[in-house]
């Protein structure tokens, strides 16, 4: 008889027969939260350390002009006189030169062919100089919030595979790697695979799988991560039809030590029954250069052959 493991991973079991993914291959979660204000669920600091370069940048350089552009109109409607223009009543090229003082002000950089003359203009230039001082105090700290937090930089096969091994006949395997060039040291890896029973729509489980091996000390190339599949694993005897039927889901859970950020750093994966390639193995990536030096092509890490499962 078969020893059922349960770990509960957040998700919860009751759940409906939906065939989705509980997480995507970056990592992040398909979970929705509803029922607040969307603004009750939105960090802004989150948002500018996760999100990408280019859309920070992006956000930065917005952020750069809304708050000069409205600078600028405030020195437009005292009056450009009171910033050392001419006022010749044409709106657009007094909003440019006020934008252009605004942003030397902002910036403290000053170069002073325009300065503020009067109460209302040195007004506006100090909040202004003071607003410039807070906003690049807080972008430099979240750029250096985005540079200085750990990243696994774990990357994966593209599909997992159920290929032949010599011990059980057939294992599930997937490949990984360290994309950059430092070493992450002892490594664990856990899988859970989350699943309905066949004939049970109602209840969703969650198994650890056994792995042949869940912690190496180095990680110097890459590492292919099998589960035997024996008697003691769910998905003995079970077929392709099977794991579509059980709408199959493998959540990769991995860990590491950084030595650069000397931090452990995690990584998230998933594989769902259509990301599985049965009977295949992976092609070989590690080899020896002319000097005997071991070298892998990371561009062959989700690479597949077919082979006879027989």
């Amino acid at each position: 008889m078969l020893k059922e493991k349960f770990n509960d991973l957040g998700f919860g079991s009751k759940t409906g027969y939906q065939k989705t993914r509980l997480m995507n291959q970056d990592g992040t979660f398909t979970v929705e939260r509803r029922g607040l204000n969307p603004m009750d669920t939105f960090s802004m600091y989150h948002y500018l350390i996760e999100v990408d370069l280019w859309q920070f940048l992006m956000v930065m350089l917005v952020g750069y002009v809304v708050m000069n552009v409205a600078f600028a109109l405030s020195y437009v409607a005292i009056g450009v006189e009171h910033i050392g223009l001419i006022n010749n009543n044409n709106f657009v090229e007094n909003f440019i030169e006020s934008f252009f003082f605004s942003t030397q002000t902002f910036t403290t950089v000053g170069y002073g062919r325009l300065n503020p003359q009067g109460f209302a203009a040195n007004l506006i230039s100090s909040i202004e100089s003071f607003a410039g001082l807070l906003a690049f105090a807080l972008a430099t700290g979240l750029l250096y919030g985005r540079f200085a937090r750990p990243k696994s930089n774990i990357i994966y096969s593209k599909n997992a595979l159920i290929a032949p091994y010599a011990p059980t006949g057939k294992a599930f395997m997937f490949r990984m790697a360290n994309r950059l060039k430092h070493t992450l040291i002892d490594t664990q890896a856990q899988i859970n695979l989350a699943y309905f029973e066949i004939g049970n729509t109602q209840t969703r489980k969650f198994t650890p799988l056994t792995l042949e091996r869940d912690k190496i000390t180095l990680l110097p190339t890459m590492w292919t991560i099998v589960h035997p599949i024996d008697a003691e694993s769910p998905l003995y005897n079970k077929s392709e039809k099977d794991l579509e039927e059980m709408d199959v889901e493998f959540l990769v859970m991995m860990r590491a030590y950084d030595e650069v950020f000397s931090q452990t750093v995690h990584s998230r994966f998933s594989f769902k029954y259509h990301d599985i390639i049965w009977g295949a193995k992976f092609v070989q990536a590690v080899d020896y250069s002319d000097v005997h030096h071991p070298f892998m092509e990371l561009n062959k890490l989700g690479d597949y052959e077919k082979v006879d499962m027989q």
